[in-house]
């Protein structure tokens, strides 16, 4: 397995942090595998699979770029620089832009486990051609809902944050995402992977969640370090978030799906990104549920939180379970599930 060495005041220094550019590639990612985690993702896919597909059917350069880059153990490591943090996708990208080629063919030809095709092997504009790509995933699949996005990411850095508060970095850190976990001993497993093990004390070290079922780790020399995982929210998992019929019936089926959304503490304006309700609305749900301490509310730092009570978790873990046994078979059978430079990137 793959485990970072990690000191007491690297740990304390590091942040979560949100990048565009991070959602962007982890959105390209799903688009080359055409294989979706859930329903939403499927949804999300069959609406841009065609445009993406005649994209790369007009300029096979970049096709053969992308196939190369994604590759079976590495990801290209001038796709995925490290993410800083607080930076718009215009300045991320321009890093892409920006790797010299030579680097960049380096990259590919490590991703690919040997000589690269002909077709890329001399070729000076990969970094750039790389960057009109992402620009275009970014411009035609995530900016459009990006504030919605934005808030779902936000709400799990929230969360995490309180988690980390209440139970210290192994109740943050542990199922992130899978192979990672806090092992003790200033040791951060970050993949189940056979890499050697890696000193990072002095670095600084950044989370950084998207909304695909998606991950990578990803380091700029000895100075920056950053675990890319995928995010818990509505737009990671929309089967979270179906509202059992008969809890629908019960409280309504706006003011159950505020309640369903509850697995991790959300705020007020959080609630209205992943519901897509009226600010009012959520309002006067969220009122109900705590006067019939369904729900509790507590600070954390400049928001409030709101998250489900013992009673309501009853509630609504009762109400799942009754709508996973009548998705069984009549014989009780489950149904089948139908950086630049210097950077290095893991692939999860």
């Amino acid at each position: 397995m793959g485990w970072w060495q990690v000191n007491a005041d690297t740990l304390a220094g590091s942040r979560f942090v949100l990048s565009p550019l991070a959602e962007t590639f982890a959105a390209l990612r799903l688009l080359h595998s055409e294989t979706a985690a859930h329903p939403g993702e499927r949804a999300w896919l069959d609406a841009r699979l065609p445009a993406y597909r005649e994209r790369l059917a007009a300029d096979p350069v970049t096709a053969l770029l992308v196939r190369c880059g994604i590759g079976q153990a590495w990801i290209a490591d001038f796709l995925t620089p490290t993410p800083y943090g607080d930076e718009t996708f215009d300045t991320e990208v321009a890093r892409v832009r920006d790797v010299p080629p030579h680097d960049a063919r380096g990259h590919l030809a490590r991703s690919v486990g040997g000589p690269l095709p002909a077709a890329l092997a001399d070729r000076d504009d990969l970094p750039e051609r790389a960057a009109a790509l992402l620009t275009a995933v970014w411009e035609e699949s995530v900016r459009p809902d990006w504030e919605r996005r934005r808030r779902v990411l936000e709400a799990d850095v929230v969360a995490r944050t309180a988690r980390l508060g209440q139970g210290g970095w192994a109740a943050a850190l542990d199922g992130l995402r899978p192979g990672t976990r806090w092992l003790g001993g200033n040791r951060l497993q970050v993949n189940l992977h056979e890499y050697p093990p890696r000193e990072i004390s002095g670095a600084q070290l950044v989370f950084v969640p998207v909304t695909p079922k998606a991950g990578w780790v990803s380091w700029e020399g000895h100075e920056r370090y950053a675990l890319v995982y995928p995010c818990t929210g509505a737009l990671a998992d929309v089967e979270a978030a179906v509202v059992p019929e008969s809890l629908g019936a019960l409280l309504g089926t706006a003011r159950a799906g505020v309640l369903v959304r509850l697995d991790s503490p959300l705020s007020t304006s959080q609630l209205v990104a992943v519901t897509g309700q009226g600010l009012g609305s959520v309002g006067r749900h969220l009122r109900v549920l705590l006067d019939a301490r369904l729900v509790e509310r507590r600070r954390a730092g400049r928001s409030v939180l709101y998250s489900r009570t013992a009673a309501g978790e009853v509630l609504v873990t009762a109400q799942r379970q009754d709508l996973s046994g009548a998705r069984e078979s009549p014989h009780g059978t489950g149904e089948p599930g139908c950086g630049t430079g210097g950077s290095v990137t893991y692939r999860s």
